[in-house]
């Protein structure tokens, strides 16, 4: 069945791991799906992908720390693909390091992908969801914003920030047909957790010790997320909004 035959997606960091799993899902689905990317060719790789198995796709250029870029790219795609029905909020970077270690600059950029970013996207989109009364949006956080995470104090804050804004939206949001739900994964086999076990003093003992810690026994994979965002973006999930699931392989189970 197509839950979402025709409505027009918006996935930040469309070109990664979890952000191209949920593209190629959502366009299954029937969306027409932008695939949003700083990286150009990953964004161009997914679209093809999609659009070599008859969905519909179009790749844009898009650093979300920028709001001409965002505005730009929002209105090209509108443009091209029709009014933003759903917006998946994907993009994302770490440095993991103890907080003391940390430098402001760092700082900076963590606060500026994970924080700023999204507040960029939601700022460009919600208006228009609001004058049409109708819009889901999937906010991607971190169970490191539910539990803490020990090398990840300014990423956990900026996750944390991005829960709290997605409950205080979907209030504001709600007598405007407006959804906003937010996915917290696990550990997950990325890109991003690979940079991560690269900083440690023996990467692959890393990964096994959270393979450990997953009562599952195993690391997520991005096509796991990618099946609770598209249930978040449809319309079997119209009666839900502020709420936060954690996809962890039972390594989170928060009440």
């Amino acid at each position: 069945m197509q839950k979402l035959e025709g409505k027009t997606v918006i996935v930040t960091g469309g070109g990664g791991g979890i952000g191209g799993a949920t593209c190629r899902r959502l366009a299954k689905a029937g969306a027409r799906v932008a695939v949003f990317d700083m990286n150009p060719e990953a964004a161009q790789r997914v679209a093809a992908e999609i659009a070599a198995a008859g969905g519909t796709a179009a790749a844009f250029k898009c650093d979300i720390t920028n709001r001409a870029e965002v505005d730009a790219a929002v209105a090209a795609t509108e443009a091209e693909l029709g009014p933003i029905a759903v917006l998946v909020n994907n993009a994302g970077w770490d440095v993991f390091k103890p907080f003391v270690k940390t430098e402001p600059a760092e700082w900076d950029k963590l606060i500026a992908i994970n924080l700023t970013g999204a507040l960029h996207m939601h700022h460009a989109v919600l208006p228009g969801m609001a004058e049409r009364k109708y819009g889901r949006i999937v906010n991607v956080a971190s169970d490191a914003a539910r539990g803490g995470s020990s090398g990840e104090a300014v990423y956990s804050a900026c996750k944390g920030g991005l829960v709290a804004l997605s409950k205080t939206l979907a209030r504001e949001h709600a007598r405007h047909g407006i959804t906003v739900n937010v996915v917290c994964p696990g550990p997950t086999d990325t890109a991003l957790l690979a940079g991560v076990a690269e900083g440690a003093r023996d990467p692959a003992k890393l990964i096994e010790a959270f393979k450990s810690a997953i009562p599952l026994g195993r690391l997520g994979q991005p096509d796991d997320l990618a099946g609770a965002i598209a249930f978040f973006a449809s319309d079997d999930a119209s009666f839900i909004t502020g709420q936060v699931i954690s996809v962890s392989g039972g390594l989170t189970m928060h009440g």
